[in-house]
């Protein structure tokens, strides 16, 4: 069974949504602490990678079985989930003493934490991000208990993480769009792992779980700009209208034609951006035989006209400037990012 389970998605749907995935909202620490202290971390509105690189030690995830740590165990934690990291000498035995560590929750303003004047045992690095397509299907939406995988040093997800910790600190030009760039890299080796893991967490995934939908979903992301419509896509996946309506609102929160417009819109924010096309060209590029329904459909995204949008974008001092990191106040950082990653705003059906 658990075999079969991991081939319901085929590695070319794989491939086309990984390609579709937007990562965004990244910020990363690397935690270092000693035998015999506790790390807690907040709860944020955002999903959560915590991957150990050297120690041995036990996360506890609310109230899940405590996980073991050893090097290069990547952990998902999902959404508003407190998670705290016990460091232990000797992690299959909890001998943790809480009054030995008293500290605060590990906030985003230094680049590493560190935790007990103890002698370093444990060092790991965390990072909170968003993972979606169009703006409102979020990949890790569905989570509802940790993701384990352990990896070995050729997976190579130390060195991205470090790359992404150093880029997301660097206040360089750029350091945006490189670190969600190396942060998707980690993700994209996670979900690999969805072909041939036998592990549970691949359920929790709606897009994993259904192929059908998956498959449908996949065409879409691969080909916004497509004449898809309810019925094209249900006659391709050999479903009824009606069931693959409710099939894939179940699975990613949103109809089918809602979805395909924030896709389409996200194309065009993308296209504008280049600053290499007229709005006639981004319009048709994007699927639509109307420009006047284009320019409506993506004033309902961004709030604003396209011609507007590519003029406040051509910028691109502008642009670096606003992706240097704020160290006095992070929560400018995620608001920053959230805007420099052109995600549009969730809205109903497509008229």
């Amino acid at each position: 069974m658990p075999h079969q389970l991991m081939l319901r998605i085929s590695a070319l749907d794989l491939e086309n949504l990984l390609g579709g995935l937007t990562v965004n909202s990244v910020q990363l620490r690397e935690c270092v602490t000693g035998v015999g202290s506790e790390l807690p971390f907040s709860a944020p509105d955002l999903s959560a990678i915590y991957y150990n690189i050297t120690g041995t030690g036990q996360m506890i995830v609310g109230d899940y079985p405590p996980i073991l740590l050893l090097p290069h165990t990547l952990i998902v934690v999902p959404r508003v989930r407190p998670a705290q990291i016990k460091c232990l000498s000797n992690p299959q035995v909890s001998t943790f003493k809480t009054e030995e560590a008293q500290f605060e929750q590990v906030e985003f303003v230094q680049r590493k934490v560190r935790v007990s004047d103890a002698k370093p045992h444990l060092t790991l690095i965390c990072s909170y991000f968003g993972a979606t397509f169009g703006s409102s299907v979020d990949l890790f939406a569905g989570l509802s208990s940790p993701i384990v995988e352990q990896f070995n040093a050729a997976d190579q997800l130390e060195s991205k993480l470090r790359s992404a910790l150093i880029e997301f600190t660097s206040r360089e030009v750029g350091s945006t769009a490189m670190t969600t760039a190396l942060m998707k890299q980690v993700l994209v080796i996670l979900l690999r792992r969805c072909l041939s893991s036998s592990d549970s967490w691949v359920e929790q995934f709606s897009l994993l779980r259904d192929p059908q939908i998956a498959h449908a979903f996949a065409e879409m992301v691969s080909r916004p700009s497509a004449p898809h419509s309810v019925d094209s896509l249900s006659r391709r996946v050999g479903l009824s209208r009606s069931v693959f309506m409710a099939r894939f609102a179940s699975g990613l929160g949103c109809p089918p034609i809602a979805v395909l417009r924030q896709l389409r819109m996200r194309q065009a924010a993308t296209m504008l951006n280049a600053g290499r096309f007229t709005v006639d060209q981004v319009s048709y590029g994007v699927g639509y035989t109307s420009r006047s329904s284009f320019c409506r459909a993506f004033r309902r995204a961004y709030a604003c006209d396209p011609s507007d949008y590519r003029a406040t974008t051509q910028d691109k001092a502008r642009v670096g400037d606003a992706a240097v990191p704020d160290e006095k106040d992070p929560t400018k950082n995620e608001n920053r990012t959230r805007s420099l990653m052109s995600t549009p705003r969730a809205s109903g059906p497509a008229r």
